[in-house]
């Protein structure tokens, strides 16, 4: 309003601070990244990983996590003190909880995009870590259930509408969504162009890495032949060698960060209108209205 333009500050001029409060912003922002990533990273692998969110399918129990902390470097085993039956659950309430706080203290819905994208992406580079080193894990069956959860997250994201703002949240997971796809898809020389041109956000050396883990889930399913692979690999010549040109790892970086972009969203509070609780009246020096 014209009022509020007369109290604009004319006398000062702000822009030597702006790289200031611009370094506390991202700073701000990566500690609260931090602070989920580690409230999260003990239920990663048990809730996408070994919870069987769909009955009859496997007749085992699940099986505990090995140990994996040196081949990892992560830090990404479990404690074995977590139920598979609740920590599905229980890391959807954290993110809940997580949001809840974000939204409680006025955060732009555009900046809890970016944020709840990081721990997404986190979520995928954690539990497809630990797919590319456990055998016991790539097979159709565990294929199937390891889908069905990240569903469960992408419904979530939808759910908080962390959509709407253009951040593509669910975009972070395709990693390990091609990787569960890649363990359901048939594997017949016929279908390499498909598999090929499916896997588009898996590394070259990845889907090598699961399709020479994949186990046959009984008796009566063939195994993945030498020459699968080999076909896979020819088809693939080119993506591996700027992979190699680029010195991509098998493994995915659980450190890494998207740039963050902060918006300018005005507040919609009109000082003009603003009423002081009486209250105050006694302490001018606290608060005053101009």
């Amino acid at each position: 309003t014209v009022k509020q333009i007369e109290h604009c500050l004319r006398n000062f001029d702000l822009s030597a601070y702006r790289r200031v409060l611009s370094d506390i912003a991202v700073w701000i922002y990566q500690g609260i990244t931090k602070v989920m990533e580690e409230e999260v990273q003990p239920g990663l692998v048990v809730a996408l990983l070994e919870h069987e969110g769909i009955g009859g399918l496997s007749g085992d129990k699940p099986r505990p996590m090995r140990g994996r902390a040196g081949s990892t470097g992560n830090d990404l085993d479990t404690p074995t003190h977590l139920d598979p039956k609740e920590a599905l659950d229980g890391l959807l309430t954290q993110l809940t909880r997580f949001h809840l706080v974000l939204q409680k203290h006025g955060l732009d819905p555009e900046i809890i995009s970016q944020i709840f994208r990081q721990i997404f992406y986190y979520l995928c580079a954690g539990s497809l870590n630990n797919l590319l080193l456990r055998k016991d894990m790539c097979h159709w069956s565990r294929g199937m259930q390891i889908r069905y959860n990240i569903a469960q997250l992408e419904q979530w994201a939808r759910d908080q509408n962390l959509e709407d703002t253009g951040s593509k949240v669910i975009d972070t997971l395709l990693p390990i969504i091609q990787a569960t796809q890649l363990l359901q898809a048939r594997k017949s020389e016929e279908d390499v162009p498909g598999i090929c041109d499916m896997c588009d956000k898996l590394r070259v050396s990845q889907i090598i890495k699961i399709l020479n883990l994949y186990t046959p889930a009984d008796e009566f399913e063939e195994r993945v032949s030498p020459a699968f692979v080999r076909k896979i690999q020819n088809k693939l010549q080119e993506r591996a060698m700027e992979e190699a040109k680029n010195q991509v790892t098998l493994l995915m970086d659980t450190k890494f960060s998207f740039a963050v972009r902060f918006p300018f969203n005005p507040s919609n509070i009109n000082f003009a209108e603003l009423e002081i609780p009486e209250m105050y009246n006694n302490l001018p020096t606290l608060v005053r209205k101009v």
